[in-house]
């Protein structure tokens, strides 16, 4: 890892680039105004131009001081907190706008909505995904609305309970295995996940001599604010606005799972046996220093050290060398475009993991059970 001569300023101008998403607030004003093909203007924004700029400005490897203190960050942190009432107003006034006004044609409005959904998805989500793993109220509370008004809110238990303790082993469904397309992947997350998710908050419960129908189960509070989401679309803009807001939804989880089938695909944790696995390293996550994807998706592809220390918060996060975590060619953005082409996929990746297991893990022979997933569920996992 490369350090930097200097921890992160507290200055807004330090934070500045973290803050590409408020972009996007004003394409959807002009897209659900013009109608047309401006809403191309959202993904065009989120996935092309941020590509190119990755390609003109190359990778960022140098490293922040991992000790500064959250008062130094509160510009960085600042973009998250605001995002929701952002995320909601472009959500819900839209749909209120284009139902009142009939000025789209209905093509018009699921292109609108497409590309809310990807303002949801690849910002909205990934915000959240910040701020739930924060200690503040404030912040738990914003991660959960993000979610619900993508109807994905179960991914917060799936993801604190699940995903960061056993991520690279079977108990976790959004690792994808290697030669898993993503559309397998894609169906196996959205049956299993909601399933895995309940599974795991009711076991937690019971290990406090609780009922699964507690009233801290925070199932009901994710079955409140999904229905008031969808209750407000259908009162804004009938069965109509109820549909667009679905719509967006279901494009914002097709992201996430895009990203989360990128981030781990073919990397396991070893089974030392018995149902035991050996320790979360960052070589178990792809990392990428693709300088403006992660100015937009702040950070998150500096997977390696988030799993590593899930509680640093983004600004902190800290990039690796191929010698301790395998590296993703591009960014985000152009990876989860050539992972919905399975072959090209497998063409582009399958070498590069097996790369990755000769460096890591050449005293393994058989990998067959990690392909398939049939390994042992690990030994006291939710």
């Amino acid at each position: 890892m490369t350090a930097s001569p200097s921890p992160v300023s507290g200055r807004l101008p330090a934070a500045a680039p973290f803050w590409l998403s408020i972009v996007m607030i004003p394409l959807v004003v002009v897209a659900a105004t013009q109608g047309g093909l401006w809403w191309m203007l959202l993904p065009g924004y989120a996935w092309y131009v941020t590509t190119a700029l990755d390609g003109v400005l190359g990778l960022n490897e140098e490293n922040p001081d991992p000790e500064t203190t959250t008062d130094r960050l509160f510009w960085h942190r600042a973009i998250t907190i605001i995002w929701f009432p952002l995320q909601f107003a472009a959500i819900f006034g839209s749909i209120w706008y284009v139902q009142a006004t009939g000025h789209l044609s209905g093509g018009e409005k699921l292109g609108l909505f497409f590309g809310i959904g990807v303002l949801s998805g690849s910002i909205g989500i990934v915000y959240a995904h910040e701020l739930l793993h924060q200690k503040t109220p404030l912040e738990r509370w914003l991660g959960d609305l993000l979610l619900a008004s993508v109807l994905y809110s179960h991914f917060r238990t799936e993801h604190l309970l699940v995903h960061h303790s056993w991520v690279s082993t079977p108990r976790d469904a959004v690792s994808a295995r290697y030669n898993e397309g993503f559309y397998r992947f894609f169906w196996r997350v959205l049956t299993e996940g909601p399933r895995s998710a309940w599974q795991a908050e009711t076991r937690f419960l019971a290990r406090a001599g609780r009922s699964r129908w507690d009233r801290r189960n925070p199932f009901w509070r994710y079955a409140a604010l999904q229905a008031a989401m969808l209750a407000l679309a259908l009162a804004l803009g009938g069965w109509a606005g109820l549909g667009l807001f679905a719509f967006q939804a279901f494009v914002a989880v097709w992201q996430l799972e895009l990203t989360n089938y990128v981030e781990h695909y073919g990397l396991t944790r070893k089974h030392l046996g018995e149902g035991r696995y050996e320790p979360v390293r960052p070589r178990h996550s792809w990392n990428a220093s693709h300088t403006a994807t992660n100015w937009l998706l702040i950070n998150l592809q500096r997977h390696s050290d988030h799993h590593y220390k899930p509680d640093r918060r983004f600004p902190l996060l800290q990039t690796y060398s191929e010698d301790e975590a395998p590296q993703l060619p591009m960014g985000y953005p152009a990876m989860t475009f050539v992972a919905m082409v399975p072959p090209l996929w497998r063409r582009r990746m399958n070498p590069r993991v097996r790369a990755w297991r000769k460096r890591f893990y050449p005293e393994i022979d058989d990998w067959t059970p990690y392909n398939r997933g049939a390994l042992p569920m690990p030994r006291n996992a939710l």
